[in-house]
């Protein structure tokens, strides 16, 4: 069986049993990490995210963009004879992942006290909405669920608009991420004291640690944050700006950034102005300043301001669609962009892997998803029928 490229994980076996989007997220990370992820699912239809598009070949492209490198092995956690091959991966295993609701594992039989009394070096992980204690802990929970519960919703858009969600799923995405620390913090306990641990994620926890500034802002100012459009709550000039083809972003975050960029646009009466001498001031007037910015701006175009400003040291950028984002030079420099076989003789372009480490090669491919069951044999072999 060919495994997993090497990496700062390679010798960890985590069994996955997890579905759709945070726990499948949290175990792509550690596959890309060199861990040998066994995806368990259940015999009828797999993963759900099998079910959702797009389509490529009748296979899904969602489901291979965070089950790629992994293993797939169908088995009814119900039935005696796939519990007895179950449970012999969890001898070998080093991590667990599940994402169900609190309490379905129990009812399995496979809770954590159960679990640690039996295979005592095992690492559980559990991701769900609202986490495994509080008073919410068994309400069934989706990305757009938490992220309005969290919060985040509510900082997100344009003032006066409906809501928006936020353009990709940062509920299940975070969840998952911050899943992933958490097991990998839990490894290095359990080699420094030869304890394993239980890891407990909460969606709604995570949203909440998103929220960056806006809970400060709350507990300090003791007014609720609101939705913004593109502009920072406590930088300016800090925004999307109105060019005469289009927008661009400039990011000036502190005095001196904001008198390069005055000098930049042919303003240097903007840096002197008593009304914008700090940053504070510059809060105050935002709306005017913005304004006077955009009246230079909207005599060019795009392009033409991001060479000039970014040439006078002020951070700023286009708004890429997604088609521009993945063409950016950057990309192709990184390999953030890696080809995965689709399963029929075709390649997925599938978005690399973030974590550089100089110690571990960075392939500019990766093993395909998995069909449903289709590692069973091998598996069985491992654990010895």
């Amino acid at each position: 069986m060919t495994q997993n490229t090497k990496g700062p994980l390679s010798g960890i076996l985590v069994i996955d049993l997890s579905r759709i989007l945070a726990g499948p997220y949290c175990t792509l990370l550690m596959a890309e990490m060199g861990a040998r992820v066994i995806k368990v699912e259940p015999p009828k239809g797999g993963d759900d995210a099998r079910a959702y598009g797009p389509f490529v070949n009748g296979k899904s492209a969602y489901f291979a963009s965070v089950n790629r490198g992994k293993e797939s092995i169908a088995l009814d956690l119900k039935a005696d004879a796939d519990r007895k091959i179950f449970e012999k991966l969890l001898e070998k295993a080093d991590v667990v992942v599940e994402n169900f609701r609190p309490g379905t594992m129990e009812k399995l039989g496979y809770g954590w006290e159960t679990l640690h009394a039996k295979y005592p070096q095992l690492i559980y992980a559990s991701a769900s909405g609202f986490g495994h204690t509080g008073p919410n802990s068994k309400d069934p929970a989706y990305d757009m669920v938490m992220q309005g519960q969290g919060g985040i919703m509510s900082i997100t858009g344009n003032e006066g608009q409906p809501p928006s969600r936020v353009g990709m799923s940062i509920g299940d995405i975070g969840a998952g991420l911050y899943t992933a620390v958490a097991v990998n913090a839990a490894i290095v306990h359990r080699l420094k004291t030869g304890e394993s641990t239980k890891v407990d994620i909460a969606m709604f926890d995570c949203q909440l640690a998103l929220l960056e500034n806006a809970i400060m802002r709350y507990t300090v100012e003791k007014e609720i944050p609101g939705p913004l459009g593109a502009r920072h709550p406590t930088i300016t000039p800090f925004e999307a700006f109105a060019t005469s083809d289009g927008s661009m972003i400039i990011a000036a975050g502190n005095d001196s950034l904001f008198i390069k960029m005055c000098e930049a646009l042919g303003r240097p009466d903007m840096a002197t102005n008593p009304e914008y001498k700090s940053n504070a001031l510059r809060q105050k007037s935002q709306k005017k300043l913005k304004d006077e910015i955009e009246s230079v701006l909207k005599t060019n175009t795009t392009d033409h301001w991001i060479a000039i400003v970014s040439k006078g040291g002020v951070p700023c950028g286009p708004i890429n669609n997604i088609a521009q984002a993945i063409e950016h030079p950057q990309v192709a420099a990184r390999n953030m962009l890696v080809d995965v076989p689709d399963g029929s003789g075709g390649t997925l372009k599938l978005a690399g892997n973030p974590l550089k480490m100089s110690a571990f090669p960075d392939p500019t491919t990766r093993r395909p998803a998995p069909d449903l069951d289709s590692d069973r044999d091998a598996i069985l072999s491992y654990i010895g029928g």
